[in-house]
């Protein structure tokens, strides 16, 4: 499993996904298929794309039967063309059919966060930029849609409220300026805790530098004012890292690339993406 440190709660996880979709039992399947029905699943890709989530697909037939047989023909980051076979199960036609859905539904959300990380890292791998998500999330699946940037080629911002600051607006409001909630933030930190600044204009990037910002954030600014931006802050505090957000996509990101930030953070990478077709058939291997 590539999530080291999430099976435990990914497991738990999948439990209760599976009795929200199972419930008392599988009645189609119970009443169609004789009781002891084995058969061979070959899972496909009906589209072209990256593929991400086999391995907690594996995870998801082994809860439903330890003694299904689970055999992947790629790993977690190759590309599948349309037909390409993704993997082969094998075993208890009622568990393959009973594990079906929610094995597919995690696979495709996955496969479509990895690859369209990916046409985003595409577009700006020349560049020495990198490319990172945000919290915008499904709720519950956070370590799973992150992974998937990863499998994509994409980079990880923090998971959580717990892990990083980062001075937004509305903390900017409640404090009383970005100078007040830099000290205040600073004053209650651990010293490896790093500290962001979102900024809107120029004066909050000269005002985030001189309060002693580690991360500055342009936030919704066009390409002239982050081009002053990213001139300013590499003369006045060539340590402190540039990031720039929002109404990123691929139309723009080159050339918000261009203008020099070292960050890129895209909130669509999770929000806003296409599932990869993707499906299983049952080839029948004997009776029962």
């Amino acid at each position: 499993m590539l999530l080291n440190g999430y099976n435990e709660v990914l497991t738990q996880s999948i439990k209760s996904w599976l009795r929200e979709d199972v419930g008392s039992g599988d009645v189609t399947t119970l009443a169609t298929i004789p009781e002891g029905h084995q058969s061979k699943a070959v899972i496909h890709a009906k589209e072209a794309g990256i593929i991400a989530g086999l391995s907690i697909a594996e995870l998801v037939f082994h809860i439903v039967d330890p003694s299904l047989e689970f055999h992947a023909e790629l790993k977690d980051g190759d590309k599948a063309k349309k037909g390409t076979i993704l993997c082969v199960v094998e075993g208890s036609t009622h568990s393959l059919l009973t594990g079906e859905r929610l094995a597919l539904n995690l696979l495709q959300r996955l496969s479509g966060i990895a690859t369209k990380t990916r046409t985003y890292v595409d577009a700006i791998a020349d560049l020495p930029v990198r490319l990172v998500d945000t919290r915008k999330t499904t709720p519950g699946h956070r370590q799973l849609e992150k992974y998937a940037v990863r499998v994509g080629g994409g980079y990880n911002h923090r998971f959580g409220l717990y892990d990083a600051v980062m001075i937004k607006d509305n903390h900017i409001k409640g404090s009383g300026g970005i100078t007040q909630a830099i000290e205040r933030a600073r004053a209650r930190i651990p010293h490896t805790m790093t500290i962001e600044v979102e900024t809107e204009n120029l004066n909050q990037v000269n005002e985030a530098i001189e309060a002693g910002a580690d991360i500055i954030m342009l936030d919704n600014m066009n390409e002239e004012m982050m081009r002053e931006a990213v001139r300013h802050i590499r003369e006045a505090a060539p340590h402190v890292k540039i990031e720039a957000s929002g109404n990123v996509s691929l139309a723009t990101i080159r050339g918000i690339a261009e203008t020099g930030v070292d960050i890129i953070s895209v909130g669509r990478l999770t929000y806003s993406f296409e599932s990869l077709d993707i499906s299983l058939d049952l080839n029948e291997k004997k009776g029962g």
